[in-house]
């Protein structure tokens, strides 16, 4: 671009306005700053290879060189990281923070401590504040975790429940419900 005026400064700074209205300052210290000809398009970049641009609407785009990582900030308060092995982490204005790692599993952060993973596979695992979990196979099995027990809800009804203290408690469709103690052994059995 042809320049239409060069002002250097004392401090070293030296100010370039181009014929098509752009200002371009450049810093001693390596870094320089764009500023577009509509006067709102702002890029800066830096003496250590980080870029940062604000946008007219106020979209703020950082990009750190050295972790090579870009972090948006939308006008409405959303955050997004893009990472250089893939993954991206949104984080809303509510708190909520959502992140699709490589592997494209989504996880969401809730307000509330409550998490939720949702597998390739179609697997989802909800984490609730106490601890407990509730694990969702693509099969149609359902499994619950809690402080208590671990539970499985097969698709045919069929519910399968081990215990902390090893004990496990099988009920069938049929109403036939099987005990085994920690060691495997049929305690008790009401075959039908």
């Amino acid at each position: 671009e042809e320049i239409q005026r060069e002002t250097a400064y004392p401090d070293g700074k030296v100010e370039k306005v181009l014929k098509n209205g752009c200002h371009l300052i450049f810093f001693p210290n390596g870094t320089w700053k764009k500023v577009g000809s509509d006067g709102k398009t702002v890029t800066i970049t830096f003496f250590n290879g980080d870029v940062k641009q604000v946008m007219p609407d106020q979209t703020v785009i950082y990009y750190y060189a050295d972790a090579k990582t870009t972090h948006t900030t939308y006008s409405d308060g959303l955050e997004v990281l893009q990472f250089s092995n893939g993954q991206i982490e949104k984080h809303y204005p509510d708190g909520k923070k959502e992140i699709t790692f490589p592997d494209q599993t989504i996880k969401n952060l809730f307000t509330d401590g409550q998490e939720e993973s949702i597998f390739p596979d179609g697997t989802i695992v909800r984490v609730q504040r106490d601890g407990s979990k509730t694990i969702e196979f693509n099969n149609g099995q359902r499994e619950l975790h809690t402080a208590q027990f671990k539970r499985r809800e097969y698709p045919d009804g069929t519910v399968k429940t081990v215990y902390m203290n090893g004990e496990q408690e099988t009920k069938y469709v049929s109403g036939r419900v099987r005990v085994k103690d920690k060691d495997g052994h049929v305690i008790m059995d009401t075959k039908l």
